[in-house]
């Protein structure tokens, strides 16, 4: 099945919109707030996953086959930063109000 040529610079523009989000991430890192660089963490490791999905998925395409491994290892970081995400807004949905 040959993937439509319009499927590639879709990812190709969400890649360089995921660039280009790297920019806050690293600014928010820096920070003096030890709350917004730990949350900056995991916006980061979700921004790299995204970046390895997509990358593997168009290297794959246009380079070489065997570069799809980078998309299961960007999926395996995506799937740890959503569970981090989740687990901590479990943790503050369930923590009582003082």
């Amino acid at each position: 099945m040959d993937i439509p040529d319009w499927f590639d610079w879709i990812a190709l523009g969400l890649a360089v919109l995921q660039c280009l989000s790297l920019v806050p991430v690293s600014r928010r890192l820096r920070g003096p707030d030890p709350s917004v660089r730990s949350k900056a963490r995991l916006d980061l490791l979700e921004t790299v996953g995204t970046l390895l999905l997509l990358s593997g998925l168009l290297l794959s395409v246009f380079v070489a086959e065997p570069l799809i491994w980078l998309a299961p290892v960007g999926f395996a970081f995506l799937t740890a930063a959503y569970a981090v995400k989740g687990v901590h807004r479990l943790r503050a949905r369930r923590r009582p109000t003082a």
